[in-house]
């Protein structure tokens, strides 16, 4: 059983940044595939990056490629998500994810959830 634990969310303005960080605890942290998920009031969670257990590949939605990027340090249990040029429409709870299905991007991959970090972008 793997607990995860998101941190570093906050309110910026836009065109600001912020890193989103996401603690591992009770399983082999190297051993899960790391995604990130958002979701806001009313809509669907949405995917919007996952790296494989190594964190050597990596794999982006459209809607934040080329902004945030995604990472892992095995050794800390930690992944972690940077995100750059942030925008209102950014405005998310935010959720880390661990599974065992490579580069995937489906909610249903993932078995375990953090409880989330809201993330609020003024404009």
């Amino acid at each position: 059983q793997v607990q995860l634990v998101e941190s570093g969310g906050g309110l910026v303005q836009a065109g600001g940044s912020l890193r989103l960080s996401c603690a591992a605890s009770g399983g082999i942290f190297s051993s899960y595939v790391m995604g990130w998920f958002r979701q806001a009031p009313g809509k669907e969670r949405e995917f919007l990056a996952t790296l494989t257990r190594s964190g050597l590949t990596t794999y982006y939605a459209d809607s934040v490629k080329g902004r945030f990027t995604i990472s892992r340090v095995n050794a800390k249990n930690t992944a972690y998500l940077q995100m750059n040029n942030l925008k209102p429409e950014d405005t998310a709870v935010y959720y880390c994810a661990a599974g065992t299905v490579q580069l995937a991007s489906d909610v249903d991959r993932y078995d375990y959830w953090g409880q989330g970090t809201q993330v609020t972008v003024s404009s």
